[in-house]
């Protein structure tokens, strides 16, 4: 099962979790090792800063949006245990799949590929659906409904036309 999902069309997403689960682990043995504790936003902006210096103007703003989602994710993952298994596994996923509804976002924005642009789309549909049948699931109300965003043209193709079409 791990192989055939390696291959994946969404194994970029899959490999982007594992790392930020790698630095969650790495900041706790730091944390522990060295007797200070640091969040593990700083740890996760500690490791997208580098290559967000390196990155071309032109993707520093996908890159930027992405280290906010996952550093939001990461925060908000971060609970107080309640005594209920049930409500403190809905309480870490939403934050879990909100980021990657944020990060689909940005490839809305940002992304040329159609491919990616469509399994962005599929992301913030099934995240937002898997997210109100957990909060279902243990009771909670749902959110008033939001429009999701639709076929948003990437970025630097946004102009007059795509905004204010003509007939």
């Amino acid at each position: 099962m791990i192989s055939s999902s390696l291959h994946s069309p969404r194994a970029p997403l899959v490999s982007l979790m594992m790392l930020i689960i790698a630095a969650a682990f790495a900041a706790v043995v730091v944390s522990v090792r060295s007797g200070k504790m640091q969040s593990l936003a700083d740890y996760i902006a500690a490791i997208c800063a580098a290559p967000l210096r390196s990155s071309s103007s032109e993707e520093a703003p996908y890159l930027s949006e992405n280290i906010s989602a996952m550093t939001k994710m990461m925060i908000d993952m971060g609970i107080t245990p309640s005594g209920d298994v049930d409500h403190d596994f809905v309480a870490m996923m939403v934050p879990h799949h909100q980021g990657a509804i944020d990060m689909a976002r940005a490839e809305l924005r940002y992304g040329h590929s159609e491919t990616l642009r469509r399994m962005a789309q599929e992301i913030i549909v099934t995240q937002q659906q898997e997210i109100a049948a957990m909060r279902l699931a243990v009771g909670q109300l749902l959110p008033p409904s939001v429009p999701s965003p639709d076929q948003m043209p990437p970025a630097g193709q946004i102009d007059s036309k795509s905004i204010h079409p003509t007939n």
